[in-house]
């Protein structure tokens, strides 16, 4: 039996309002995005129309070919795309602002960013106020002499997913390692490295295991911790026609997501008209309380005989070591650590053992604990125990937000596994060491949080961050500033000015002007959240200054430091090192055959695991039980989460969320405990912890009681950098306290003036 079929014609009963386009309701105006965007970028418009015509979305990974993809028909428009827009086609900034930083540092990262593209190689000595421009040789030179000097373990490199492609995570990790060092990191790790441990200890893959077109005609859709109405707007368009095909949404968050309740599709006629309603249940749970949540779902699936048992007995181990963990499982702490009751659980079971088919979708508010992993696992174990796996309408898919996170950690470009996912170990090395023909390191590698933390203690001499803004991703931000302005050598490799080239040099700080992925000779790749890897070519337009692709710079500048390597460190373009890739890592192979537009493969096939049957030695999936976290939190304190508004990754793009009009220093609080405190909306309040204080203005909005959601990266000031998740060690962007404060400061010896318990 397939998928169910999109119903022809409209449909009233999803309509959101009879009002044309949501007049004077409140959200997003896709339509007005388009006339900002024209308007923006009228000094270059035929390049950004050839950009959006003809090139591969870098905004989140749900992947395109130029405003189309693989999974419906019709354009593709999202209003994230067109806020990135700019960065591919303003012009070159004045090299002479940079003579003195002490200005740009009053500037946000949003007008640093409007400045201009980084047209030069750029230096700055300790001491000195601001850069000078340089010749690239004298760059290069600089950076090989100090490379030269420096032990493997003193260095550390970290690549951003700033629309990075393929070819340059793989030729970065490459050079790194030639270097002698696994201290390569990327932004992968900060969103789903939960998972990708999880899903390959459980299924020995480390991907979504289904495709796009699952979701649309399947029984059930569910969404933990997720807001792809924010992150992934296109989803919302698969959203709509799943609904047409009377497939059923469920979302598991301690928000009420305004844009996952109703969402208005701007390319489609009757949503963009009337909206559409897409959620059927919201599970308010508590943060940190996924977990027992499915804990207590799975529970009661086993009370009430909805598990899939013949799916159970063929295609899995160690399911009786789960079932003990859940008939030990007490309801009063499920609830408790939940925060949901034992009633909703069992609505969410009947959900499910309704549902034949379901895909289960989740993101960072599941992986962005300290306990990710044990998250992600929860949601294996409830996908096994009803065996959605491997066929159609059925699927795990860890969602991914920006354009080159699932390459990067496939390319190898991680501080713990080598190319292809594989574990970094003395017996990977050797193997790899006999494709590359040079030794290669055989220990795992410093992650982005420890070479800071290897900074802060002299033990980090070399710096090199191609994209990203450690000053705005990690939590404590004042710590992150002293450890880079540690390090004796920066080198910053990006399109534009970033806020951590301006922090002080411990020695000295190099700028390194790189290409877009559209300006790279012979085009690059890229690989979606649904396994596609997808050809992007070059766009042809203007270029700026003496901008190099990225992969070149490091690979040149290790042929430099390693010349006994450097005939095996070379590659005359993109297409080489593509060749390359299909030779190293087997589930690519294909990807030396892409070359134009639409040129596109989906390694694995549309299911992966195909007929429940998975890459493990015995074929089969792991259950494994987790404990249930009991989170504390102190007396009179709030459970805190970051969350995102109008941005992407950490480039926030407006001062507030159309979504639900919630401006950067809200601090969104249940209406219930605002009127249990006497809290006015507007109301200005201060957060605070042991880490931080942050000023906020007081948002009443449809949030788990006892919990309050700040704007990240503005929160980062009240989270704790030692939190992180065991194995992958992302840092616990959702799990904090705070407490609410009437007054800036403290009187003298009365503490704080606290107003409030959350719970």
């Amino acid at each position: 039996m397939g998928l169910r079929p999109v119903k022809k014609g409209w449909n009233p009963e999803l309509w959101v309002s009879r009002r044309p386009f949501g007049l004077g309701l409140n959200k997003p105006n896709n339509f007005a995005e388009v006339f900002r965007a024209i308007g923006e970028n009228a000094d270059n418009l035929a390049y950004a129309w050839r950009i959006l015509q003809d090139g591969v979305c870098d905004g989140c990974a749900l992947g395109t070919y130029g405003m189309r993809d693989w999974t419906i028909q019709g354009i593709h428009l999202c209003n994230v795309r067109l806020r990135l827009l700019r960065l591919n086609t303003m012009g070159p900034l004045d090299v002479g602002v940079l003579e003195d930083v002490e200005a740009l540092r009053e500037k946000s990262s949003a007008q640093l960013r409007e400045l201009g593209r980084l047209p030069y190689p750029m230096h700055r000595k300790k001491g000195e106020k601001g850069f000078r421009r340089i010749p690239w040789a004298e760059a290069l030179d600089r950076i090989a002499l100090k490379l030269c000097t420096t032990a493997p373990e003193r260095m550390g490199f970290y690549l951003t997913s700033r629309g990075i492609p393929n070819e340059t995570y793989y030729a970065a990790q490459k050079a790194v390692r030639a270097l002698g060092s696994n201290n390569i990191d990327n932004a992968a790790r900060i969103c789903h490295s939960p998972s990708t441990v999880a899903l390959k200890e459980s299924l020995g893959v480390a991907a979504t295991t289904c495709s796009y077109r699952d979701l649309i005609g399947t029984d059930l859709v569910v969404f933990f911790g997720s807001n792809v109405a924010v992150n992934q707007p296109v989803m919302m368009k698969y959203l709509y026609y799943a609904k047409k095909a009377r497939t059923k949404v469920a979302v598991v968050n301690p928000y009420r997501e305004p844009a996952m309740e109703h969402y208005w599709v701007p390319s489609d006629p009757e949503s963009a008209l009337f909206g559409t309603k897409i959620t059927d249940h919201f599970f308010l749970v508590q943060p940190g309380g996924d977990i027992a949540f499915i804990t207590g779902t799975l529970k009661h699936l086993l009370e009430q005989g909805g598990l899939d048992e013949r799916f159970i007995e063929a295609h899995t181990t160690g399911f009786e070591a789960l079932v003990q963990a859940l008939r030990a499982a007490r309801w009063e702490e499920l609830e408790a650590s939940s925060g949901v009751s034992h009633q909703e659980m069992l609505a969410f079971a009947r959900m499910l053992m309704e549902a034949e088919r379901a895909v289960l979708v989740w993101s960072m508010g599941i992986t962005q604990h300290r306990t990710g992993e044990d998250a992600v696992q929860a949601i294996i174990n409830l996908g096994l125990a009803r065996g959605y796996l491997g066929r159609e309408g059925c699927g795990l898919m860890p969602i991914r937000g920006h354009s080159g996170v699932q390459g990067g950690a496939e390319m190898g470009a991680y501080a713990s596994v080598f190319p292809g996912v594989v574990p970094i170990n003395p017996e990977n090395a050797r193997a790899l060491e006999a494709q590359w023909g040079f030794p290669v390191p055989d220990r795992p590698g410093l992650t982005a949080p420890e070479m800071l933390e290897a900074a802060s203690r002299g033990e980090l001499e070399v710096l090199w961050s191609v994209g990203g803004n450690f000053l705005e991703v990690l939590p404590d931000p004042e710590r992150v500033r002293q450890a880079l302005e540690a390090v004796e050598l920066r080198v910053h490799q990006d399109i534009v000015l970033s806020s951590q080239m301006l922090a002080e040099p411990g020695g000295e700080v190099i700028l390194l002007p790189a290409t877009t992925r559209y300006e790279v000779p012979g085009g690059v790749t890229e690989t979606s959240t649904e396994r596609r890897v997808i050809y992007s070519p070059e766009i042809p337009g203007p270029r700026i200054g003496q901008a190099r692709p990225e992969w070149e710079v490091l690979l040149e500048v290790a042929r430099k430091t390693r010349g006994d390597l450097a005939d095996r460190l070379h590659f005359p373009d993109t297409a080489a090192i593509r060749q390359e890739i299909a030779r190293v890592v087997p589930m690519y192979a294909g990807i030396e055959r892409l070359a134009k537009k639409g040129d596109a493969f989906q390694y694995g096939g549309p299911h992966l695991c195909a007929g429940g049957v998975c890459p493990t030695p015995d074929g089969k999936a792991r259950f494994r039980a987790v404990e249930v976290p009991r989170p504390q939190v102190p007396p009179g304190a709030f459970r805190l989460v970051t969350r995102r508004g109008k941005q992407f990754n950490s480039m926030v793009h407006a001062a507030k969320d159309p979504v639900n009009s919630a401006p950067r220093d809200a601090v969104l609080i249940s209406p219930e405990d605002a009127r249990r405190l006497g809290l006015q909306p507007g109301q200005q309040v201060w957060l605070s912890n042991p880490l931080g204080r942050l000023e906020c203005q007081v948002f009443p909005a449809p949030v788990r009681p006892g919990t309050l959601q700040v704007h990240w990266p503005e929160g980062n000031v009240l989270l704790d950098p030692n939190l992180r998740s065991e194995k992958a060690k992302i840092p616990a962007y959702k799990e904090a306290y705070a407490f609410i404060e009437l007054q800036p400061h403290p009187a003298p010896g009365q503490g704080p003036d606290v107003v409030a318990s959350g719970g």
